[in-house]
This record gives C-alpha cells, structure tokens and sequence, in this order.
C-alpha cells in the first residue's frame, strides 16, 4: 500500500455559528496528512485546486444550490416568456447572474439589484442585464421597483427574502416567485416578518421554493443546453477568487454583506 506523508492546512468551524457570522468563528490549523491508496485499487488521490465559498458552510439549516441547477428551475416554477418582467435579487452572485442571462435569452426584460456601484456596472455593462440598481443607495424599495417596472413584475427569483421579497410580492396578477434563498435572514435571531403576504390571494401570486439535489439527475441536459451558450459566448461566469486557504474566512464571512463580485472561490493550490 503506497503512502506519503504531506503538510496539509485546514478551516474548521469552532462552533455552530449563531448571529452574524464572523471569521473569529472559523480556525485555520497545519498539520500533516498521510495519503494512501491501495496497491491494485482503481482509487485515485485528488488534489483540490479551488474550494466553493456557499452561505450554507456558516448556516445551518441553509441549503447549498447549484448554479447551472437554477437554469432548470427558473423555467419550471417561473415559465418566462418573451416580454415578460423579470426581478432577480442578489443579481451579481453565483446564482443571481446566470439566472438574469438565462432570461435575457428568453427575450424578457430583466433588472437586478445588488450592493455596489460596481455590481450595477458588472450587471448592465457585462451580463446584459436591462437595468440594474444598488439598493442601499434607495430610500425606498417600492419607488426604486416602480422605476425599474413601471408596469409591474412577472417573474421574482429571490435570493434575499426580507424587506425585497415583501415590497415584491405586490407584483402583476398571476405573478411567480422561485425561493432560492434568503441571505439577508440567515444572520438574524429573529426573521423579518412579511406583511404584504395577502397581496398573493388578491395578486393570485405562485411562490415555490427548491433544493438542487432533487435535480442532480438533470444535469446532463443541462449540459446540453448551456454548452452552445457558452461557446458563442452568449453566456458568461464572473468569478470572485481569494488567493490561500488562510483568506478563506474572510471570503466566506464576506458573502453575508455582499463583499464578493460573482461567484466566491478560494484557491488553495495552482497545481
């Protein structure tokens, strides 16, 4: 059985984190690792090369979702059509970019909100996105959403729940809402209510949330789908890299004030 013996580095949470997140809460340690396989197994040793930065490592009770999976769920829960409106949340993340691309394909019109002037510009300028804005720059969510949507909203993919999700809700007749997450509620002891819920009776709103992993025997059509897109460069990835495991922490604790821009990823080797 052949063996080695290497260094290895490892974050580990020092308790379930409660509250806000911090990186007090995560613990970098070195230590060493033996490595085996074997002799006449087919196992192979693995070397990760970038490791994913999700809410769902801090937060219990949060699910992990899979970017390319939302592709899938967008036309399932929310069926866009050509001139519809569509709102995505967190429009800038892993998830909140592919899904405002996949609408656009769709011929519909789409805004997103995010955290920054420069998210504003990566959505509009890079993602094609029709507009965007940064919605702590808005004293109003209502009035920022009406001059967005004059006519009113279709389609929500939410990513963020809270005060968004309820000014939302008063959104066009039969309008549909896919919950994918809710960041902005993972770090309170308490969440925000919604007030506005009755508009779904009167607005004859579908909202329906998801979990990738009921999806994962999708994925080869997804493939099929995305791969033409991608290659007549009709879909793009923004990537969010943090150099070394050791920034790692402040990678992840970032994602709950909307430090990174696009997908976070830390790379914790090169070759």
């Amino acid at each position: 059985m052949a063996k080695l013996e290497v260094s290895s580095k490892r974050v580990m949470l020092r308790n379930y984190v409660t509250g806000f997140s911090q990186e007090t809460y995560l613990e970098l340690s070195q230590g060493t690792i033996v490595l085996k396989v074997p002799q006449g197994s087919n196992a192979i040793l693995v070397k990760n090369l970038y490791l994913s930065c999700d809410p769902y490592i801090c937060k219990k009770g949060t699910v992990y979702r899979k970017p390319y999976l939302t592709y899938h769920e967008l036309f399932k829960i929310c069926s866009p059509k050509k001139g519809e409106h569509v709102f995505v949340s967190a429009a800038s993340g892993a998830v909140g970019q592919l899904v405002g691309q996949f609408a656009k394909l769709m011929g519909c019109y789409v805004v997103g909100s995010v955290g920054s002037k420069e998210k504003v510009d990566l959505l509009k300028n890079k993602l094609g996105f029709n507009e965007a804005f940064n919605y702590k720059e808005e004293h109003e969510l209502d009035a920022a959403l009406k001059r967005c949507f004059p006519e009113g909203i279709d389609i929500y993919f939410d990513n963020v729940g809270g005060k968004i999700l309820d000014a939302i809700l008063n959104m066009r007749t039969r309008g549909r809402i896919a919950a994918c997450g809710m960041v902005s509620q993972y770090n309170l002891e308490q969440p925000e209510s919604i007030k506005n819920l009755i508009s779904i009776i009167s607005k004859q709103v579908c909202i329906q949330g998801f979990v990738s992993h009921e999806q994962y025997h999708l994925y080869p059509q997804m493939l099929d789908t995305l791969l033409p897109y991608i290659r007549e460069g009709k879909l793009v990835y923004v990537e969010d890299i943090a150099e070394g495991l050791e920034r790692s922490p402040a990678a992840l604790v970032g994602l709950f004030s909307g430090h990174n821009v696009g997908k976070q990823v830390a790379a914790v080797a090169h070759e």
